[in-house]
C-alpha cells in the first residue's frame, strides 16, 4: 500500500491488475471526513493520494491569490468564497498523476462499491468522466457554514475520473488553473462538451440531495459529513458513521 504522504505515483499490480489511484481533497477543517474517505476507498485496494493546497503552493505550483477571512476563504480571481481547500487544488491532479486513468474525490464521500469498476466506463476519446448532475438551484448554507453558491455543472467535479494522457487536459496549465475563476474549472471550461463523457450516477450520489440508489458506489455527503456540528442527525448519516467506525 503506497505511503498516504506521497502525492503522485504508478500504480502497483493487484492480481494482473493496475490498482486505482485516487486522489482526495485534503481540507484541514474536514479531516474526519478526509480519513473516512480515505479508509473507504483503501478497503477496494485502492491507492490513496491527499492533495494538499498549501503543498502546491510550497511548491510554487499554486499562486492564484486567496485571503482567510473568518471560516471562509476568499478567491481574488473569482471574487467569490470557496468552501474548501481543495476547490481548485483538485484540478492540478494530471500533474501529480502523470498518466494512466485516475479518479479525484472531495473528502466528503464515503466508497460503499469498488471504484476499480468505474473503469469499465473509461472512454479514450473523452478527457473526463463525471456524473453530469442536473442544475442544483438551492442556496443557503452547507458544510460548516459555508455559502452554498450556485454555479454551471455544479457537483460535475466532485468526482472525476481523469483520462491523465488525453491531449485536451493540456490546456489546464499552470496559467488556466491560476488566474480563471474557480467557476470556469468547475464548468470544465478547457473542455469541449464532447470531450466530457458520462459515469452513472451511483458513482457520485448527493446524500441528502437526491434518493438514495439501490446500489450507491460513492456516497457524496455534499451538505457536511455527520462529524459536523449540526449534521450528526442528517438523512442517512448511519452510512458515514458506521464507514468511520469500521
Amino acid at each position: 500500500m503506497q505511503d498516504g504522504s506521497q502525492c503522485s505515483g504508478i500504480p502497483p499490480l493487484l492480481d494482473g491488475r493496475l490498482s486505482m489511484r485516487v486522489y482526495i481533497g485534503h481540507d484541514s477543517r474536514e479531516q474526519a471526513a478526509f480519513d473516512v474517505a480515505a479508509k473507504t476507498a483503501r478497503g477496494f485496494d485502492c491507492d490513496v493520494f491527499p492533495v494538499y493546497e498549501d503543498r502546491l503552493r510550497g511548491a510554487g505550483l499554486l499562486t492564484r491569490p486567496t485571503d482567510r477571512r473568518g471560516n471562509t476563504m476568499w478567491d481574488f480571481n473569482s471574487s467569490a468564497p470557496q468552501s474548501t481547500e481543495f476547490a481548485v487544488s483538485r484540478f492540478f491532479v494530471p500533474m501529480l498523476a502523470h498518466s494512466g486513468w485516475c479518479l479525484a474525490v472531495d473528502c466528503d464521500v464515503v466508497f460503499l462499491q469498488d471504484p476499480h469498476e468505474l473503469l469499465e466506463f473509461a472512454d479514450n476519446d473523452k478527457a473526463v468522466m463525471v456524473v453530469k448532475h442536473p442544475p442544483l438551484t438551492a442556496t443557503g448554507f452547507k458544510m460548516d457554514g459555508q455559502v452554498q453558491t450556485v454555479y454551471q455543472r455544479k457537483n460535475w467535479s466532485s468526482v472525476i475520473l481523469w483520462n491523465v494522457d488525453h491531449v485536451a487536459n493540456k490546456r489546464l496549465n499552470l496559467l488556466t488553473l491560476n488566474q480563471w475563476p474557480g467557476r470556469d474549472l468547475h464548468a470544465f471550461r478547457w473542455l469541449a462538451d464532447s470531450e466530457i463523457g458520462d459515469l452513472p450516477g451511483v458513482a457520485n450520489w448527493l446524500v441528502g440531495v437526491q434518493p438514495k440508489p439501490k446500489r450507491p458506489m460513492i456516497a457524496h455527503y455534499t451538505l457536511g459529513v455527520p462529524a459536523m456540528q449540526g449534521h450528526e442527525h442528517d438523512e442517512h448519516a448511519e452510512i458515514w458513521t458506521e464507514a468511520s467506525q469500521r
